[in-house]
């Protein structure tokens, strides 16, 4: 019996396994009820009692070394699966190089939330247009300098498929699709046909807001603006509106704020002037409404829109619009603090 228990041991310390499914077979093969281990205690059984006393602790023992070798083996190989080869898992990490968001999404995170708590929801549409929605159902003429292809992108030539010129034909895609109350912003980037330059670029980002019910009124619309320009620029910047012409809104106007920069008293940044024009806005043409299905004698709106490069501009003071689609990591560095 002793003999048995020693060439076992020495069978079991000799043990190597490759994969946790060899370690669990090693168990099953020396440790389960029908084991080689086990067999050893049931022959115990038959021994004569004044021998039992120390082949038991001997077996003991045996059922103990085995247990710690096969727990060594399945350690060994759970430490290897989480190896790497060529990498020293005590040598202390490189700090990793956090990544920042761009201003572009910064600001327009920032416009979205504000109208957000204003109720407004965000809708989406194609950047690969159709003239009906991009030009013909917001009151564009026949002969508008816009639906010429030196201002306006056209697909292989054809005269009615166009990247979007402006965020704006997500609202009649809206109000042809829904009945009022609407009241939508619609981010999105847009596309025309110009030099890129410091001032100017071939895409841009846009962010239009559109509000559709009974007894809008243009006070509505002030309002909403007044209320805009203090949360994203300071509860201390006041507004203007100076008319202006849209295809799509009658009344039109441009609204400029308080520079925020010289506060109003005039800097290189607004001409001197104090004022710094931000966005372009309207009560809905009544065209507009009966184009996209909505009854104008009844619904009336306002819609406002902006350039978010613009914004982004007047709150970081970058001067050069080619430096937003660069990706150069210096300059998004800038804005790590922004977040």
């Amino acid at each position: 019996m002793l003999e048995k228990i020693n060439r076992l041991k020495a069978e079991i310390e000799a043990l190597t396994a490759a994969d946790a499914a060899e370690v669990e077979a090693l168990r099953i093969k020396y440790l389960s009820k029908k084991g080689l281990v086990s067999q050893l205690f049931n022959d115990f059984r038959e021994l004569p009692a004044d021998s039992k006393r120390q082949l038991g602790a001997e077996l003991n023992m045996l059922k103990n070394f085995a247990t710690e070798k096969i727990n060594s083996l399945r350690e060994s190989i759970e430490t290897n699966d989480t190896e790497c080869d060529g990498i020293d898992l005590t040598r202390t990490p490189s700090p990793m190089r956090l990544g920042t968001r761009h201003p572009l999404s910064l600001v327009r995170e920032e416009i979205i939330d504000i109208f957000h708590r204003l109720g407004f929801t965000v809708a989406e549409g194609p950047e690969i247009e159709d003239d009906w929605h991009v030009f013909s159902s917001l009151n564009f003429a026949a002969d508008h300098p816009a639906r010429d292809m030196q201002d306006t992108f056209f697909i292989q030539r054809s005269p009615d498929v166009l990247l979007r010129t402006h965020t704006s034909s997500v609202q009649t895609r809206t109000m042809e699709n829904t009945q009022p109350p609407i009241r939508i912003i619609c981010p999105g980037r847009v596309y025309r046909n110009e030099a890129i330059s410091a001032r100017a670029h071939c895409f841009f980002h846009q962010v239009e807001a559109l509000y559709v019910d009974e007894n809008v009124s243009f006070a509505d619309l002030k309002q909403t603006l007044l209320y805009f320009a203090r949360e994203m620029f300071g509860s201390e910047t006041q507004i203007r509106l100076r008319p202006s012409y849209f295809p799509f809104t009658e009344p039109s106007a441009e609204m400029d704020i308080s520079c925020n920069l010289c506060g109003g008293k005039g800097c290189s940044f607004c001409k001197h002037t104090g004022w710094v024009e931000i966005l372009g806005c309207g009560m809905v043409d009544p065209n507009v409404l009966d184009a996209c299905g909505i009854d104008s004698k009844r619904y009336n709106g306002f819609a406002l829109g902006m350039g978010v490069e613009r914004i982004t501009n007047l709150k970081y003071q970058v001067k050069d619009l080619r430096m937003f689609s660069e990706n150069d990591i210096r300059f998004l560095d800038e804005f790590t603090a922004a977040h």
